[in-house]
């Protein structure tokens, strides 16, 4: 019980400076700037030009009623519902500092309330009865409930009920001092000022919880999209290694065989095929334990896994799989056909493959159309389709099947442009660097290749989910 006695004094000593330090420099927490409770933009021109409208209203009828109701004369009536006035705009921006300023004013009104009567000739509340004002007119009640509902609408609940507090405190005062303040009057305005601080107090919670959910949903979004992203890099960077693994066994092997095939090899060639023989082992070495890292969690078959990776010519084959599964689908070859780097084939048979996934899966009913341009320096592969004939069947996939297509289509430095057409379909065009070997293309060949001009954004518009490895 000591301590617990020794914490609440310190407590009850340090209160004082708790509720100064909050109500006194505890508005640099609620700037607009920092405090997502304030209205959005949209919305806050809207408010603005209300508040405006009402302040005027309660300055109108306040001064009015000020100046000779409570016998403040003209230029002092004036400048008290002024302050109301100008209080009642500035607690959207300034909800402390505003409020200070109202619970002041009410507070001098109520003094002027209690010092000043009604004539005994007054017609109101009774002929011959002398009688003080109420220590608040019902406009300046309103004034400072308002401000009060803003300042809990905009402070930690722990300044709002502080707020509460001391407006609880000084409403109590000014009844008690004002004489012509009814009981019925003293509790309605208590029940005012307590459910405006719970109502703003209540909507403040609910839209910070609101938007700590919207920044949760933004966090988690973006890691959805690093780990699929990663899981892209990792698939390609599995089929890569099977292309660069089979030319380092070729490597391997001609370094091998290559001393018997000269009559009378000397000692350098044979040491510099040594050298290079045991090189390329060594790198198969490597490779075969960065794939070990990177297949670790594969659950692929092992007579998948190692099968060969495809390249354009399989895609004959994927073409009758696809029309065999429905999808209506024509394919078109310009330029001269001819053996390009194992990456970049490997790359444009995934990307189409991709592409007439997402058809089948997005646009079903839909005619689809693959073209491919050999230019020199380039391979162009363009898919394109028609509207869907019916209606798609939502899909589970994590929706990220462009961004393999780009992270492919990046790592050969090539280009991808994808967007919906005219007519309503959807188009992707890729443009590969042919870094090719073999015959050249033929005269009059080179810039017969199809180029990127989309139709549509580049942006990706239709939600696609990276497929299952076929190899």
């Amino acid at each position: 019980m000591t301590k617990l006695a020794v914490r609440v004094a310190r407590g009850v000593r340090a209160l004082p400076r708790t509720v100064a330090a909050d109500l006194w420099t505890g508005d640099a927490r609620t700037s607009p700037g920092t405090d997502r409770s304030r209205p959005a933009g949209d919305w806050l021109p809207a408010v603005v030009v209300l508040l405006v409208v009402c302040a005027a209203l309660a300055f109108a009828i306040n001064a009015g009623e000020y100046a000779g109701g409570y016998g403040m004369g003209t230029e002092l009536g004036f400048l008290l519902s002024g302050v109301q006035a100008v209080a009642l705009v500035a607690a959207l921006f300034r909800p402390l500092p505003a409020w200070w300023a109202s619970t002041l004013a009410m507070a001098a009104v109520a003094w002027f309330a209690g010092t000043h009567t009604y004539p005994a000739t007054t017609p109101w509340p009774a002929p011959g009865v002398a009688r003080h004002p109420e220590p608040w007119t019902a406009v300046g009640l309103a004034v400072q409930v308002a401000v009060v509902f803003m300042v809990a609408l905009r402070v930690p609940l722990r300044v709002a009920a502080e707020v509460l507090t001391l407006s609880v405190v000084v409403a109590l005062v000014c009844a008690t001092y004002g004489s012509g303040s009814s009981p019925y009057a003293r509790r309605a305005t208590l029940a005012a000022l307590v459910v405006a601080v719970a109502l703003g107090a209540a909507l403040r919670g609910r839209r910070m919880a609101r938007t700590a959910l919207q920044a949760q949903e933004e966090l988690t979004a973006e890691e959805r999209a690093r780990r699929t992203l990663l899981e892209e890099r990792n698939r390609i960077a599995r089929e890569l290694h099977d292309v660069v693994a089979h030319h380092m066994s070729v490597i391997s092997i001609q370094a091998q065989v290559a001393p018997h095939l000269v009559a009378d090899p000397s000692d350098e060639l044979k040491e510099n095929l040594a050298g290079i023989r045991q090189n390329a082992v060594e790198a198969l070495a490597e490779l075969r334990h960065v794939l070990g890292v990177l297949r670790s969690e594969d659950a692929l078959a092992q007579t998948v896994r190692h099968a060969p990776q495809p390249s354009l010519a399989q895609l004959d084959e994927l073409l009758a799989n696809v029309r065999g599964a429905g999808l209506d689908v024509t394919a078109r070859t310009t330029g001269r056909p001819r053996p390009l780097a194992p990456g970049v084939e490997l790359s444009a048979y995934r990307i189409v493959q991709e592409s007439l996934s997402n058809v089948m899966r997005h646009a079903p009913g839909a005619h689809a159309r693959v073209e491919l341009g050999y230019a020199r320096s380039a391979l162009t592969v363009r898919v394109t389709n028609t509207p869907p004939g019916r209606p798609a069947v939502p899909s589970p996939g994590a929706g990220h099947g462009l961004l393999g297509m780009r992270e492919r289509t990046a790592m050969l430095g090539g280009d991808l442009a994808s967007g919906p057409t005219p007519d309503g379909g959807f188009e992707v065009t890729a443009l590969l660097p042919a870094g090719a070997h073999g015959a050249p293309d033929a005269p009059g060949t080179a810039d017969r290749a199809p180029r990127i001009h989309p139709t549509g954004p580049s942006a990706p518009t239709i939600p696609t989910a990276p497929t299952e490895d076929t190899a």
